[in-house]
């Protein structure tokens, strides 16, 4: 048991150190992100009073950002707060990189002396990787499992700790600002929650959209994808059989649609859940004066859930994904397309 383990282990260490270096490749590109974008109309559609309030390029910049901060609350976009050889570095990517670096000294302390009765950090990573193991075998079964888990497990550990670091006090409210008459303002915050940068959400759905089409091509060839996608099921005969040729194109060329937007609807829902948990938690500790540590507490304990069930729902949606292109012929469980599964 401790040898599978650490083979598994150390090839979940490999992955996932891929995985986050293009990620965090992604999010240091230049250039605008749709969410820039969005958050640049929104600053361009101020009122005119304070338009008018502003001086001149370089001296009311910082106040405009400061009403900005305040009134919007937790910004859409991530900020750059340092350029090293001019690589940009988000406050996004240190709390990606602290949670990697964390992930892998955990890991690596974990298994530097495998026991056969294993305890402590060992015990633990076990259970988690066997009870992930266990979980993924009865959803995709043990052929599938045993060329994937090793993605399928990073991303959901991975995740799931992004998430719940996120939630540490410190994470949106250290950085910074000014003071006001309410007391001190955070205008650019030295940590943000790593799944509220849609740069990470959408770069982690782009790798398991490279990986789903490498295993895709692995298991059923290059004929039986386009025949799984395209190809009538069932036997007919005649006329029927021709209807039901044309149907069954008609329906790969929606799914092949399908298949082209689910990075876009896997990096949203991540990114989605996790922005609005944020910007709820900035909201509860603003909006009575004086009891902002104690109205957040509650949804602290529900965000700690939705860290979870984000975490579980990605992977379980790139398993079921991976699952129905990849099953063969008379493989019974879920249904051929991947329709239904995109709309859940």
């Amino acid at each position: 048991m401790p040898n599978i383990l650490g083979r598994e282990l150390r090839r979940a260490l490999v992955s996932g150190a891929a995985v986050l270096v293009f990620a965090v490749a992604f999010m240091g590109l230049p250039g605008d992100a749709p969410c820039a974008q969005i958050e640049a109309a929104q600053v361009g559609a101020g009122t005119p009073a304070t338009e008018a309030g502003q001086g001149a390029p370089g001296h009311g910049g910082a106040p405009a950002a400061a009403a900005h901060a305040e009134e919007h609350g937790l910004s859409q976009k991530a900020v750059e707060i340092a350029r090293p050889f001019g690589f940009p570095i988000t406050n996004s990517m240190v709390v990606t990189w602290i949670v990697a670096i964390g992930l892998i000294a955990f890991t690596r302390v974990a298994t530097r002396d495998m026991k056969h009765v294993p305890g402590g950090a060992q015990n633990f990573l076990e259970w988690l990787v066997g009870g992930l193991y266990d979980f993924l075998e009865s959803i995709i079964g043990p052929h599938l499992v045993k060329r994937t888990f090793w993605f399928f497990a990073t991303i959901f550990i991975f995740i799931l700790s992004a998430n719940w670091v996120g939630l540490i006090p410190g994470v949106g409210t250290i950085g910074w600002g000014h003071r006001t008459a309410d007391g001190f303002v955070i205008v650019q915050p030295l940590f943000r929650g790593a799944n509220a940068d849609l740069n990470l959400t959408l770069a982690m759905a782009l790798v398991f959209f490279a990986c789903w089409i490498v295993w895709a091509l692995q298991e059923v060839g290059p004929g039986g994808f386009v025949k799984e996608l395209f190809a009538p099921k069932g036997e007919s005969t005649g006329l029927l059989k021709v209807l039901m040729i044309v149907v069954f194109f008609a329906a790969g060329c929606l799914e092949i649609i399908s298949i082209l937007f689910r990075p876009v609807s896997l990096s949203f829902r991540l990114f989605g859940n996790i922005f609005a948990g944020e910007n709820m938690l900035e909201t509860m500790s603003r909006l009575v004066p004086g009891l902002g540590w104690l109205l957040p507490i509650p949804f602290y304990f529900m965000e700690l859930l939705v860290g979870l069930v984000q975490a579980l729902v990605f992977m379980l949606l790139c398993a079921v994904f991976t699952l129905l292109i990849c099953q063969h012929e008379g493989e019974g469980g879920v249904a051929t397309h991947g329709g239904d599964v995109s709309a859940a």
